[in-house]
């Protein structure tokens, strides 16, 4: 055999020797620590000392230290979560309050504006009443004098004669109102009598209570006494006469009245 081919099969030869010596060695050892692993049955001999079977230990540390580190951290968790929680409840509700103020805050600016809005209103309204009345008063003070007619009519001395006389007394003097709007009123101020007192209302109370078949106020008929007609306000004619111009320049006609007035 040459020498290099002897060379080979001696290498070979060693490395399965080396090998195997591993190996027994391996096997050895592995039963010479299940032996010392398993407590013998039999008696220790004597003068020699008894061996005592340690805890197993996961390294250095015990399996109660363990558990109670296992707990500790689990506690430790839970006291995070909750904490965690408490922050996220605490932050919901600081986002409900201040959802809860602005809010508040828009109602009391739509309020506020309602009744700005309102406020405004009533001065144009205030101003637009006003206005009219100072028209009205322009126009009565601007109506020609009547002239004398040439041979007065004459009307019956019962409702339907006196609303009559009335209305052409108003056409005289440009106050308007029409017969159905005169005999409404009448009927529901003083039921067509017309020496009907109110004794139980405000003016009565303070002495000046309403009379005659549209129920005027004294002061109310002498300022709104119209020429031509008695001062007597009991007088069927004069008083209705000086109510249909007193409803003319408040309400631009007896026909808008549908209530004390």
């Amino acid at each position: 055999m040459p020498a290099h081919l002897r060379a080979r099969a001696l290498g070979r030869a060693l490395t399965t020797r080396r090998k195997c010596v591993a190996a027994g060695t391996a096997v050895l050892g592995a039963a010479t620590l299940a032996v010392s692993a398993v407590p013998s049955q039999a008696q220790p001999a004597t003068g020699a000392a008894t061996v005592t079977a340690a805890p197993v230990q996961l390294g250095a540390q015990p399996i109660k230290g363990v558990k109670a580190a296992v707990t500790d951290q689990l506690a430790g968790e839970s006291v995070k979560i909750q904490a965690i929680e408490a922050r996220q409840q605490a932050a919901r509700k600081a986002v409900a309050e201040k959802a809860a103020v602005r809010k508040a805050v828009a109602r009391a600016a739509e309020k506020a504006v309602a009744g700005k809005a309102a406020a405004q209103k009533a001065v144009v309204t205030k101003a637009r009443a006003t206005h009219r009345a100072e028209q009205a008063v322009s126009r009565s003070a601007a109506r020609p004098q009547a002239q004398k007619a040439a041979a007065p009519t004459r009307y019956p001395n019962n409702l339907d004669g006196w609303i009559r006389e009335s209305l052409a007394i108003m056409r005289k003097h440009n106050i308007p109102g029409t017969y159905q709007g005169l005999y409404r009123n009448i009927m529901r101020e003083s039921s067509g009598n017309p020496y009907a007192i109110n004794n139980w209302d405000i003016n009565a109370r303070n002495g000046i209570p309403s009379k005659g078949l549209l129920q005027v106020i004294p002061p109310t008929f002498r300022a709104y006494h119209v020429p031509g007609t008695s001062w007597n306000i009991y007088d069927p004619v004069a008083n209705i006469t000086a109510a249909a111009n007193y409803a003319a320049h408040r309400y631009g006609s007896i026909d808008n009245v549908y209530s004390a007035y």
